[in-house]
């Protein structure tokens, strides 16, 4: 009498390595597509909140701006014209800038990850950063002397962990919007609004869809800036604190991991 051995049935998981050619022309996306696609619903209002509080804090207690590099390069266009005591901090912030986003680079490229896992890797390294500032300002207090070498050194790691921010959506969640720079997203806005209440066919593509994502980075922004300059007042160099904890909890957030199950019914869904 034989006996038919049937091989363990096995649940059909999505797979966590890059999506075959197949399943990208055909448009289906594998469950680390979706994953990212999920981030996009709040991991870019969390961090512009984060970058509101960070640029007010920085503005007020250490005299630059830590979260774009646009203010410190006209601040230094009006010195070399104009002339004036030159604010170092302000200047190296550039350069500093430039080399943590190169750093973050190079972080990217020797741990061979990306999509979700490079996210949270990169988050983490924010978070990191933003505590050494927020250690650095209870133990030395550089707003006593916001031009002074502790104050310098506080300001390059804030510049730091920022460069950090913009690098990680550019190059962990590609065609994430800008979570810092508000110029752009004001704009968006405003013409997604005026498609999105006329009659006539949108010059922007999902100009509904679009208008709730800008309205979200500028709305977080400005609650950052105001939680932020309140947090100066109040809680003084202790308002490190919250945008760390901000980062503290995306750095949560995005280490949750949807069982593969869900996964699978968050597809059907989304594609059904």
């Amino acid at each position: 009498m034989s006996t038919e051995v049937k091989a363990p049935h096995r649940s059909a998981e999505p797979s966590n390595q890059s999506s075959d050619p197949a399943r990208l022309q055909s448009g289906v996306p594998d469950a680390r597509a979706f994953r990212v696609a999920g981030w996009e619903i709040w991991l870019p209002p969390l961090l512009s909140a984060v970058a509101g509080m960070v640029d007010v804090i920085g503005f007020l207690g250490l005299k630059l701006f830590t979260a774009h590099v646009t203010g410190n390069l006209v601040v230094i266009a009006a010195l070399l014209v104009r002339g004036g005591p030159p604010n170092v901090n302000q200047i190296l912030a550039v350069p500093v800038f430039i080399l943590a986003v190169g750093g973050v680079w190079l972080i990217a490229k020797a741990f061979g990850r990306d999509g979700p896992d490079l996210v949270r890797l990169l988050l983490l390294v924010q978070f990191l950063l933003l505590t050494c500032v927020l250690v650095l300002s209870l133990v030395f207090d550089p707003t006593s002397n916001p031009h002074g070498l502790i104050a310098g050194v506080v300001a390059m790691v804030a510049v730091s962990a920022m460069a950090c921010q913009f690098a990680l959506l550019r190059i962990g969640v590609p065609g994430a919007p800008s979570t810092a720079v508000m110029t752009g997203n004001v704009t968006k806005t405003v013409l997604s609004l005026l498609d999105t209440l006329s009659r006539k066919e949108p010059l922007i593509p999902n100009a509904r869809e679009q208008l709730k994502k800008t309205v979200e980075l500028v709305v977080g922004f400005f609650a950052g800036c105001l939680v932020g300059a309140a947090a100066v007042s109040w809680l003084r160099d202790w308002s490190w604190f919250l945008p760390v904890a901000l980062a503290g909890a995306a750095v949560a957030l995005v280490a949750r991991r949807v069982p593969p199950d869900e996964f699978q019914n968050h597809v059907v869904v989304k594609h059904a």
